[in-house]
């Protein structure tokens, strides 16, 4: 039972960090807009972010199961119902790709991260489904959201390396790749539910 939580953890995690989101979309736009070498300061501005909230998530959702432990039971049903809204958000969008952008600072890839409600949202319900019905130990609750960070910033990583390829493919095969991911999200929808 523990590895499936754990293998349908690491899908949710994957499509999660892999979607767009605000980190990400901003993450192409730069690279394609200034290069890697003027786009690096706003990169590391991101995956400093990344790491800074969800050591937040990690402290918050230890806090609530210190102070409130019957509250992790009912976040556990608001991330599920999350992930739901997720996966049917990511059924039915179309790719948004702006093409306005601002300077490449890390400020402004840090700041993006603490207004980024998704990898908050990311962080606190891959903690309260998959990982505290089995461990509300600070230290696993911090290096698990390391681990999301780390999967995060590779996801971001992806994003800038691969440009326009990823751009173009995506904006090309939208639909079928949204429906693919909203599926698998359903799955990781049922695997919380039966913990």
């Amino acid at each position: 039972m523990l590895e499936y939580v754990l293998a349908n953890f690491f899908v949710y995690a994957s499509v999660n960090a892999f979607t767009p989101g605000p980190g990400n979309i901003l993450a192409l736009n730069t690279v394609t807009n200034y290069g890697w070498g003027k786009g690096k300061p706003l990169f590391f501005g991101i995956f400093t972010g990344y790491y800074v909230v969800q050591i937040i998530c990690a402290v918050f959702v230890y806090g609530v199961g210190a102070f409130l432990p019957g509250a992790l039971q009912v976040m556990k049903y608001i991330g599920a119902a999350y992930i739901l809204w997720l996966a049917i958000h990511i059924a039915i969008s179309k790719p948004e790709i702006s093409a306005e952008q601002g300077s490449a600072s890390f400020l402004k890839g840090f700041l993006l991260q603490f207004v980024n409600i998704k990898i908050y949202m990311f962080g606190i319900t891959a903690l309260t489904g998959f990982i505290t019905p089995y461990s509300k130990a600070l230290w696993i609750l911090v290096g698990v959201e390391l681990l999301i960070a780390t999967i995060g910033t590779i996801a971001t990583s992806t994003w800038i390396g691969a440009g326009l390829l990823i751009q173009k493919f995506y904006v090309k095969h939208y639909r079928m790749i949204n429906i693919i991911l909203a599926l698998t999200l359903l799955e990781c929808v049922w695997s919380m539910l039966k913990v």
